[in-house]
């Protein structure tokens, strides 16, 4: 006789906490993560991911639940504040794109979540860049960024990626310099 099929609906009775990942999370890359703004519900979540670091991409204060929930999991907060970037001629600050960059490389920060308020645009910028010191084509950046940016993709954050040094000028220029000089 088969066994009756148990029910994964709990019932009144069940106190397990519900575990639910914040809005747009999507793993990146082992130990790379990217979310948009964590709320207190998804705190066990993060904790059972073993979240170590949050880049947070936004202006605003960070609340301060979510600082006691980091702090009470040992996890520490990079905040890198970036305006949304909505307008056509208003430039996205590369050098703070590149400070947070490094940041997730650090594999000293991993388990590491990259969120702004919906984990799209700024989130997909920082991403994009991610991506190009992984290597991938720009074609497959876009389709990531414009497939996770859905409904709005914005052509200057594509811009913004497609043009991005991933070095900054003055050693990019120093770098070009050394290998002329081998060759």
């Amino acid at each position: 006789m088969a066994k009756p099929r148990q029910s994964h609906v709990p019932d009144a009775t069940d106190t397990t906490p519900w575990v639910i990942p914040p809005e747009n999370f999507v793993m990146v890359d082992k130990g790379v993560y990217r979310s948009g703004f964590p709320k207190r519900r998804h705190f066990p979540f993060l904790e059972q991911i073993g979240i170590r670091t949050i880049i947070c991409l936004v202006l605003e204060e960070y609340p301060e639940a979510n600082l006691q929930f980091l702090e009470t999991i040992g996890a520490r907060l990079l905040k890198f504040g970036v305006a949304g970037n909505k307008e056509p001629f208003v430039d996205i600050p590369s050098e703070i794109f590149r400070a947070a960059l490094y940041a997730v490389l650090d594999v000293r920060n991993h388990p590491v979540l990259i969120h702004c308020n919906k984990g799209k645009h700024r989130t997909g910028c920082l991403v994009g860049c991610y991506r190009k010191v992984q290597k991938w084509s720009m074609t497959a950046v876009f389709d990531e960024y414009r497939r996770l940016s859905h409904p709005k993709s914005r052509s200057v954050d594509q811009q913004f990626i497609e043009t991005f040094k991933i070095l900054p000028p003055e050693l990019e220029h120093s770098d070009k310099r050394q290998s002329e000089t081998r060759e």
